[in-house]
């Protein structure tokens, strides 16, 4: 194969199944000995990441690269903003911090960020045999499309040929597909060579009338149809993955099963932390938004979050707050990691962040936290309870600790915990460590299992996906696109327009309105 080769991987919305679909085509084209990178050009995500050399990427990215089997890079995704708000984002620009814009301040970054978007995927292709892009929301975001990066702005730029993928999970699968080529201007869809279903569970004889009516109105193929897969736990980007099955899980029976509920904070960020929780035999794990639902817990989690002061204000509002620091107060565990560490604190001083001073936090740790504006990224490591511990970090808030007992970066007061490190609880040592302490003190007969090797059921999965690839992908259709681009000559589609109700003879059995 050709140095150089690309293909983007759009979807018909958010969580349509672009970054699984990436990461199984990085694993796929590895296993063939192609020489693969993961690229997304603008990533809006509170999931991140922090590289070797202590870059902050999407956490999606990160995973497709070690799918790949390439170190991540921040030219994997040079821009990455991180909402802070419904307004107001921060720039992560090739992995570091430049800048707190709202919408229509960003507009005056785009020049810039093109070319640095350009030059990333232009080095990656020089370094690599393939690249495969995976795009950002929807292409058919029409308001958007002037300034667009991440989507046909980059397809047009790099000449890249595109898949569009979409979710049949969703319903209205073949509208989807069919509207948003239809979207798009001619020069856009002369890029769009084909369509994947995703999440396709039922019978394929059913299907198959569709997918050749869909092919007969816009002269592209469905290149697969991925079929339906639980239980893959990929690293998402969009906290739209928690109303999927991520959130799910069967109830709690008996004293052996650990409960643990994680507070979906309107901010929540790297919830992927409580993955490996997910995994563990016996753990069950829930998003929780009300009081009532931390009743049962034996263990209440306050995950990361890009508004610390204003979470911990919405946990007030919804009477979480009072709840949290009840069970706290009987000797309940309580897990704050990152942002949910902060909130913990005696006294939370903001002036950076919200810009709200100096606020009370929920007091059950013994620290104190102070915003400003540098941020901290690093990958530390340590022990705990005799186990090793690899992480990350990514904050702006700074812990100071004055009592309590250590654990890890932070402290432990009675049952209540607070760290700043991510990822923590995937060294399968230190969870089962914690789990073990965890169900002690909430009374359980939980017992962590000892076989569970989280990093290997991450490959597994990626291992899936790639088989997925490798059965239900068109495979030689999508190496001619890496190798030769969009066929030429791909029809045009015209939007429908609205019906013509004056030319059009009426119904006689419908009466006028």
């Amino acid at each position: 194969m050709t140095r150089g080769g690309a293909l983007l991987v759009a979807g018909t919305t958010s969580d349509a199944g672009k970054s699984v679909l990436t990461a199984g085509l990085c694993r796929w084209l590895a296993r063939q000995g192609v020489r693969v990178a993961p690229f997304k050009a603008q990533n809006m995500s509170l999931n991140s990441m922090v590289t070797a050399d202590g870059a902050e990427i999407g956490r999606a990215q990160y995973t497709q690269a070690l799918a790949a089997g390439v170190e991540p890079s921040a030219l994997m995704n040079p821009v990455l903003l991180k909402p802070g708000s419904d307004r107001r984002s921060q720039i992560v620009l090739l992995g570091r911090p430049v800048a707190e814009v709202d919408a229509l301040e960003y507009g005056a970054h785009k020049e810039r960020l093109r070319e640095v978007v350009l030059d990333s995927l232009a080095e990656l292709r020089a370094a690599h045999d393939v690249v495969v892009c995976e795009g950002a929301g929807s292409p058919a975001e029409i308001n958007l499309r002037r300034g667009d990066l991440a989507n046909m702005g980059l397809a047009r730029a790099a000449d890249l040929p595109v898949i569009i993928v979409g979710d049949i999970d969703r319903g209205g699968v073949f509208a989807s597909l069919f509207g948003t080529l239809a979207l798009l201007e001619p020069a856009d869809q002369a890029l769009v060579a084909g369509f994947v279903i995703n999440k396709f569970r039922g019978a394929a004889e059913l299907l198959a009338p569709g997918l050749a009516q869909l092919a007969a109105l816009t002269g592209r193929p469905t290149l697969g149809v991925l079929p339906w897969r639980p239980g893959l736990n990929l690293d998402a980007e969009d906290s739209l993955a928690l109303d999927g099955p991520r959130a799910q899980a069967a109830p709690p029976v008996g004293r052996e099963t650990l409960r643990v509920a994680v507070v979906r904070v309107p901010r929540i960020s790297n919830f992927t932390d409580v993955d490996a929780l997910t995994c563990e035999p016996g753990v069950v794990v829930r998003y929780v938004t009300t009081p009532g639902e931390l009743a049962d817990a034996d263990l209440v989690v306050l995950p990361g979050s890009r508004a610390t002061v204003a979470d911990l204000a919405w946990l007030r509002e919804r009477g979480l707050a009072d709840a949290i620091t009840a069970r706290a107060r009987e000797g309940r565990p309580v897990l704050g990691i990152c942002g949910g560490h902060q909130m913990l604190a005696r006294t939370i001083e903001d002036a950076y962040e919200s810009g709200a001073g100096t606020v009370p936090g929920l007091g059950l740790l013994p620290t104190t936290v102070r915003f400003g504006p540098e941020k901290t990224l690093g990958r530390p490591s340590g022990t705990a309870y005799g186990q090793p511990v690899r992480a990350y970090e990514i904050h702006h808030g700074i812990v100071a600790v004055d009592g309590g007992e250590p654990f890890l970066d932070g402290c432990r007061a009675g049952a209540t915990y607070g760290t700043t490190w991510h990822g923590a609880l995937e060294n399968d040592g230190f969870r089962r460590a914690f789990l073990a302490d965890v169900a002690a003190r909430a009374g359980r007969d939980f017992t962590p299992a000892s076989d569970v090797v989280f990093a290997a059921l991450r490959e597994q999965a990626l291992d899936t996906v790639a088989d997925l690839v490798d059965e239900h992908l068109d495979t030689a259709a999508i190496m001619a696109l890496l190798e030769h681009g969009a066929p030429a000559g791909l029809p045009v589609v015209p939007p429908a327009g609205p019906p013509d109700l004056v030319s059009r003879p009426r119904d006689p059995d419908v009466p006028v309105r």
